[in-house]
């Protein structure tokens, strides 16, 4: 008896160390590996690499760029090492047309429920095959009301001459010539060599104007005092205004880009597991909440709204009152035009 009870003892110790080392084992539960992530600069918090390799034992290798061109260019130089891209709408559209995304398994990603409907299957992804919405925005206009006492309206306000070196703006072509666009009243995804020769002699007047380009973090010389008014992305304009309400900020009355930023799996990625891992793990709701905590964009996460402050969500920045905003769509052989003649403009405004 007494062997019959040491036995059968050894063979519960066996069941239980073996239901154990299956739970390790499980993949909902941890995994190992490495996640290559190539992404914007100044969007995705630590918290959140460091919550999600916790978690799942998975190594996140962050990699950053300033534009939809850089990141584009890279993959079209062969840079498979890449598992997530983090591309804005009309980059999704061009890297779908030209075959250079996988397919998401969307059962893999079951908390992409949590987004807001107008964020589903969006004109740049119809379907929803490719892409998954992280985080939304406009470019608008910055002013420091403590420096700047004349009305802001829109594009011709900032860019006169008065305001000659007092100006901050995104350091992206694109951008820039839509600006153009809008005040002439020309579709912003109009780009032919007839519309930007229109555009080139406002651009010739407004470039010398600009004291500082800069996409990743335009709000540094606006907080610092170097420039009194800005057109940048709402998640710099948010953290102003957090600090300082004196920074307002405008949408300009000749019209509005609207962004999408998209988390989308390159081809040739080798851990396609565990990027869809990663975007489902992002749209958690408490998850998203971070990310709006860091960098205060529009979060097209509705369960992660659900989660702010008042305060958060009566930020003019992040969650502007807008009706008519425009997209970017995928321009082919337009985005080549737009870099010559910025190329050409800008090499004349140096110095």
């Amino acid at each position: 008896m007494h062997r019959l009870a040491t036995l059968v003892s050894l063979v519960c110790l066996a069941l239980l160390l073996s239901s154990c080392n299956r739970k390790q084992q499980d993949p909902s539960q941890a995994s190992s590996g490495s996640l290559n992530l190539f992404a914007w600069s100044e969007y995705v918090p630590q918290e959140v690499i460091d919550g999600f390799t916790k978690e799942t034992g998975i190594k996140v290798n962050y990699e950053t760029y300033d534009s939809n061109e850089a990141m584009t260019t890279k993959l079209s130089q062969g840079a498979s090492r890449y598992d997530l891209v983090q591309p804005s709408e009309y980059a999704v559209e061009n890297l779908i047309r030209r075959g250079m995304l996988q397919e998401l398994d969307l059962s893999q990603i079951p908390n992409i429920n949590n987004l807001d409907p107008k964020y589903r299957n969006l004109s740049y992804d119809p379907g929803q095959k490719y892409s998954v919405p992280y985080m939304a925005g406009t470019v608008g206009i910055v002013v420091n009301t403590k420096k700047v006492q004349d009305p802001i309206r829109g594009y011709k306000d900032v860019f006169q001459p008065k305001f000659k070196r007092r100006i901050v703006a995104l350091n992206d072509n694109r951008e820039i010539v839509s600006w153009a666009l809008d005040v002439l009243k020309i579709p912003i995804n109009d780009i032919t060599p007839q519309t930007l020769a229109k555009a080139e002699p406002l651009l010739k007047e407004w470039l010398p104007l600009v004291k500082v380009f800069d996409s990743d973090n335009p709000r540094t010389p606006l907080a610092s005092g170097d420039c009194d008014l800005g057109i940048v992305y709402c998640g710099d304009a948010a953290k102003l205004y957090e600090q300082d309400k004196a920074f307002t900020y405008v949408l300009p009355e000749e019209g509005a880009h609207e962004f999408v930023d998209s988390l989308c799996i390159p081809k040739g990625s080798a851990h396609k597991a565990e990027a869809e891992r990663f975007i489902n793990y992002i749209l958690r709701p408490e998850v998203s909440k971070i990310i709006s905590d860091k960098f205060p964009y529009t979060n097209p996460n509705a369960e992660a709204r659900k989660l702010l402050s008042n305060e958060q969500l009566s930020n003019p920045a992040s969650y502007p009152k807008a009706e008519h905003l425009e997209v970017f769509h995928d321009i082919g052989p337009g985005t080549q035009l737009i870099g010559d003649m910025m190329s050409r403009l800008r090499s004349g405004t140096q110095g």
